[in-house]
């Protein structure tokens, strides 16, 4: 556990960043306020769904644990390959400490308070990315390195027939 001291610190640091974000947002910000105007706004989105607003237009409770489950199960499946993964590799520890505190800060604002705190909206005239928050970013960042990780990587030698 020591030598994945500094990932957890990692880890709980990008948390409490993504959720004082979220309140801070959720506090000051009433619907939406222009940042850079015609590029980006903090829009206040309360999201029920999955990634890029997927399903959040549904009141279901059956959505809503489903996307719970997934959730903790993703959860589960990253720790287990964190922990599986040799100390040596740190880049791919990075990589899977974005993903876990994402994911973590995400299953915190649907377990405590039903939906998903989104507000980072960039747009270019009408044709906006789906509004996302801190906990996104680090999933997507996690994710692209990770396969930066794997392309990079040499493939094992296998004997010739």
């Amino acid at each position: 556990m020591k030598r994945n001291s500094p990932y957890l610190f990692f880890v709980l640091a990008l948390v409490a960043l993504d959720q004082a974000t979220k309140l801070f947002v959720s506090r000051a910000v009433e619907r939406s306020v222009t940042v850079i105007p015609g590029f980006f706004d903090i829009t206040l989105v309360h999201n029920k769904g999955a990634i890029f607003g997927a399903f959040s237009r549904s009141d279901s409770r059956l959505v809503f644990w489903a996307l719970t489950l997934a959730s903790l199960t993703a959860l589960g499946l990253v720790v287990a390959y964190f922990l599986k993964t040799p100390p040596s590799d740190r880049l791919l520890k990075i990589a899977l400490s974005l993903i876990l505190a994402g994911a973590l800060g995400n299953l915190i604002d649907r377990v405590l308070r039903g939906h998903v705190i989104d507000f980072l909206d960039l747009y270019i005239g009408n044709a906006h990315w789906p509004v996302f928050n801190a906990a996104d970013s680090c999933i997507t960042i996690g994710a692209f390195l990770i396969l930066l990780i794997f392309f990079r990587r040499k493939p094992a030698c296998t004997p010739s027939s």
